[in-house]
């Protein structure tokens, strides 16, 4: 196995680190504190191709390898978790469907804006009655004419407020449970679609996550994604690839607590040296480096695994599941490294700290992982 990176791929890495520590690193306390959604710097990584990596340039995208995005997600992530994941939907969650299922004239309208970035997705899965359980669809599509009519409520949904361009999925005959589910393709500016709330959150505060309703909201038929009863389909095979995205975030925000940490125990001196010389924080470091390089090796090996067309699933799930669960244990170690310094917002491992918390819970939950992983391996 080669781990060497190509040229482009260290390119890609090297254009992600100085955006993210010129453009990002610098205002993500503040965006944190104030819950700011950062729209021009989502437009800075839209030039960079930063939105639609994965799409081939036909289509609108940079037409980069998987490799490359999880390189560039984990860079964006490290400065700020935030803009990571308003990254990571659009790419994995929004594009990659339209790509896939789109036929050509859903593609020109919809994956070009979205992959050029003068547009923004969201992905509509979850419900208040629906999370793990992602068959137990309430929202529901009936047909109506030349069209399609939706009602239902939407939760927890990353970029639902700023979103222009929604993948929807709803019950078209619940007597079929996830047969029945039909995915569909909505723009934000439909009568009947209103964004209910923004949830006030824990970590990856700058990153909106709001609750949508669909009041019956009109679409014409041509912006059904797929065929027919394969929405259950769509959005397990997307949720794949999302996995991969959130894996590189929590790589992202693994990396920065680790630097940050490592740094701190260089300069900060307790009984005459520097903390760093004590073996309690030796070790802790050491173990924080290590579960940091294992969940980089198999993020990228699920990402390899993707960009030669080969199964990625199981690896896919392995790598979120175990790189966000060493981001969580990362950033509480670095917090502890630091201290009574590391409870205290003047320090970034705080906010890590927070952020890496949801990285074990959204796109399916540690638990969720071990599910897919273990139905792999049992078959």
């Amino acid at each position: 196995m080669n781990f060497e990176l190509t040229e482009q791929q260290r390119m890609i890495q090297q254009a992600a680190r100085d955006f993210a520590r010129k453009e990002l690193a610098p205002h993500a306390a503040q965006w944190d504190r104030d819950e700011h959604f950062p729209a021009a710097q989502v437009k800075m990584m839209a030039e960079l191709g930063f939105l639609g990596m994965n799409v081939p340039e036909k289509w609108g995208g940079a037409g980069f390898d998987m490799v490359s995005y999880v390189l560039a997600m984990e860079e964006i992530s490290a400065a700020c978790a935030s803009t990571g994941v308003i990254m990571s939907v659009n790419n994995s969650l929004v594009c990659w469907p339209l790509e896939t299922y789109g036929d050509d004239a859903q593609k020109e309208r919809f994956l070009k804006p979205l992959a050029r970035g003068e547009k923004l997705g969201a992905y509509c899965l979850s419900e208040p009655g629906a999370g793990t359980d992602a068959a137990n669809q309430s929202t529901t599509a009936r047909r109506d004419g030349d069209g399609w009519v939706i009602n239902g409520v939407k939760n927890f949904i990353t970029n639902g407020a700023n979103a222009d361009i929604l993948i929807v999925f709803a019950q078209t005959d619940p007597e079929k449970r996830h047969k029945g589910i039909h995915a569909f393709i909505v723009e934000t500016t439909a009568e009947g679609f209103s964004v209910m709330s923004k949830e006030k959150k824990l970590g990856i505060r700058a990153s909106d996550t709001a609750q949508l309703a669909f009041d019956n909201v009109r679409i014409p038929a041509d912006q059904q994604l797929g065929p027919d009863g394969a929405g259950f389909k769509v959005a397990m095979s997307t949720l794949d690839g999302g996995r991969i995205g959130i894996a590189s975030q929590a790589l992202g925000i693994a990396k920065a607590a680790l630097e940050a940490a490592t740094d701190y125990a260089k300069k900060r001196e307790q009984f005459g040296k520097p903390i760093g010389a004590f073996q309690a924080i030796q070790w802790k470091i050491a173990e924080m480096a290590t579960q940091y390089e294992a969940s980089r090796l198999l993020t990228l090996r699920a990402a390899n695994l993707k960009d030669r067309g080969e199964r990625y699933g199981e690896q896919a799930a392995m790598a979120k599941l175990y790189a966000s669960e060493a981001s969580n244990h990362i950033a509480e170690e670095a917090v502890q490294i630091f201290g009574g310094n590391g409870y205290s917002k003047e320090f970034p491992v705080e906010r890590h700290f927070r952020d890496a918390r949801i990285t074990s819970i959204y796109e399916g939950t540690s638990e969720a992982q071990r599910m897919v992983i273990a139905a792999h391996r049992l078959r």
